[in-house]
């Protein structure tokens, strides 16, 4: 009898202590898995406040802040610089969403992380810590980011926005069809085939459309009020204007 109590009273202490020696190793565990997620938030949110549009403006001697929208994305630079710079803007706003995924992705090997970055980015772009929490819509850097997230959807989104834009000439609406389709385009891509589309690249969809509709709010308004201003591609440049 006392040999049975014995044992029991061992094999409950065996226990107990592999149950304590368990629970730090499984909450080092749960630590670690969320390490990769706020380096790439900083990485994303870095890279995307690089402010392409307002270099290029200063060194024409114009800041672009001063005009148009006040925005220093590839559309405003357009209408102060011209099309070679509005042009070059936009590809390198595109480049920062891009590079954001692309290295969060081979720094953390974790698809979360890459998402979380290319929001990041968006918000870097949006609110750029360089010049004092002011920059674009988001569009390019959004588009950008999709596209080396989710090649299918990128595919897809990518030439909308630039049709949209072009053809439209609504940058407004152009700009906000990249948050709204990549929402759309990877719900669908994950409910066709979820082992292709994983649900966490959501992780960039939500908070894009979030942050780019926040940074188009004027404009929202003006386009219910039916005032919002289209991108007139032969107009001449405010350094052209000064130049005359």
């Amino acid at each position: 009898m006392l040999t049975t109590a014995y044992a029991f009273v061992a094999h409950q202490s065996s226990k107990k202590d592999s149950t304590d020696v368990a629970r730090p190793v499984q909450q080092e565990t749960n630590m670690s898995s969320f390490i990769p997620y706020l380096p790439a938030v900083i990485l994303g949110y870095l890279i995307g406040s690089l402010p392409f549009g307002f270099l290029f403006g200063k060194m024409k001697g114009i800041d672009v802040r001063t005009l148009g929208s006040g925005r220093t994305g590839g559309t405003n630079v357009y209408r102060a610089l011209g099309a070679r710079l509005g042009l070059l803007t936009g590809v390198l706003d595109f480049v920062k969403g891009a590079a954001s995924v692309l290295l969060a992705r081979q720094l953390f090997g974790n698809e979360a992380a890459a998402a979380l970055a290319g929001a990041a980015a968006v918000a870097g772009h949006n609110w750029s810590i360089f010049l004092g929490f002011k920059g674009g819509a988001g569009g390019s850097t959004a588009a950008g980011a999709l596209l080396m997230l989710n090649l299918v959807a990128g595919a897809i989104v990518v030439p909308l926005f630039v049709l949209i834009l072009f053809v439209g000439r609504y940058a407004s609406i152009a700009t906000l069809s990249v948050g709204l389709g990549s929402v759309v385009m990877i719900g669908l891509l994950h409910w066709l085939n979820p082992g292709k589309t994983p649900l966490n690249q959501w992780l960039f969809a939500w908070p894009a459309l979030a942050l780019i509709a926040i940074s188009l709010r004027p404009n929202l308004i003006r386009l219910v009020d039916g005032t919002e201003r289209r991108v007139d591609f032969k107009q001449r440049t405010a350094q052209q204007r000064q130049a005359k």
